[in-house]
Order: C-alpha cells, then structure tokens, then sequence
C-alpha cells in the first residue's frame, strides 16, 4: 500500500485533482465524504453537534444546516475549536478504519484532506502532493461557480494554513492557476512517477 496526502486550500480544486487520480485507479479516502456521512442525523456526531450549538444548525428537513453552521463558527475561535473537537477525532478513527482495510493490498490510495498542513505528523504518507491557485484567483472561483460571497470565501480562506505553509509541504505541486484542461497533463505526469516507484510504500 502506497499512502499519499492531497490537499489544497478552499478553491483550489483539490477535488478535481482528486477525481482525476481515482480515474487513474487511486482509491481516494476523501475527509469531506466522511465529515458529511458522519453529520448525518442519527449519527452521533450529528447529535453531539446539535448539544453543543443548538437546533438552530438544524434546517426543516431534520438534516444539517452546514451555512448556520458556519455562521457560527467561522468568526468565533471557542465555537470552531469546540467543532474541531467533536469532528476530526471521528474522521481520524474513520479514516484509520478504511486504511486498516487497505493495509495488505498494493493499492495507491490518497488522502484527501483540507487540513493536512494543519494536522501534520497525524497522518503517516509517503508524500505530499498541494493543489495550487493564487488565492485570490480562489476566491474568485468559489464566488462564481460555488455561490460564495466574497466574505464568506474569504473568512474561510484565513481559517485554513496560508499558501506558503502548504507549499513548504509539498512534494509535489500541482498548479490549478489554468483551465481544468492543465490538470490531466499534471496528473498524468504525477501517476507516471508513482507506477515508477517515486514514492517509498508503507
């Protein structure tokens, strides 16, 4: 098993990067899909979200309101770490569960984490590759195609480790400053050096 870190700032399409290299055959552990299946109601991160900040984060159908919740927490420090309390422990044992799934095969499998920077030495992996885009460039995109205002892109944007720690990271670098058409040549590129054994496995 050959475990890889992807990560990349909110806007810098991390995401498409991601689904280019599950194309390619990589199995993606994909931190967001966890956080989401487990904020669904029932689940007991769900119900620890709605002790500690109240049913106003719960919209009429009975499921998250993930907007109330940022909100909430993205301008007050107390609130956001509460939340990252209750959150990323869940993720972490989560995650650690699919990769103990995965540990005796030969699979390429990618970590795909907003946070990573945030949470070195949490993850054990071979490598580190960072989408990259001018934030502002970021924001502009996540303003345009995702409904962001401005504001809200960029309060989020100064919650997340800056560019320059991200790419003090980096093994790899994959720049996201083009068209989505770039990407697959980078990608391609990244694919050939992990078939030709670049990246030690674990």
């Amino acid at each position: 098993m050959l475990v890889l870190g992807l990560t990349g700032g909110i806007g810098s399409g991390k995401s498409t990067v991601s689904a280019l290299l599950e194309a390619k055959g990589a199995v993606i552990i994909d931190a967001d899909r966890i956080v989401r299946e487990l904020q669904q109601p029932g689940e007991p991160v769900f119900e620890a979200m709605v002790e500690a900040f109240g049913d106003g984060i719960v919209a009429a159908d009975g499921t998250l309101d993930r907007q109330a919740v940022a909100d909430l927490v993205f301008g007050d420090e107390e609130k956001l770490a509460e939340l990252n309390g209750i959150v990323h422990p869940a993720v972490g044992v989560r995650m650690a569960e699919q990769l103990a799934g995965l540990a005796d095969t030969e699979a390429v499998v990618i970590l795909d984490v907003p946070l990573l920077v945030e949470g070195k030495g949490r993850y054990d992996t071979a490598g580190t590759i960072v989408v990259d885009v001018d934030p502002d460039l970021a924001v502009e995109r996540l303003v345009e195609h995702r409904g962001f205002s401005e504001a809200d892109a960029r309060a989020r944007m100064a919650r997340q480790s800056s560019r320059e720690d991200r790419l003090a990271m980096a093994d790899v670098v994959i720049d996201n400053s083009g068209a989505v058409a770039d990407l697959g040549p980078q990608v391609d590129e990244l694919w050939a050096r992990i078939q030709a054994g670049d990246f030690a496995a674990a």
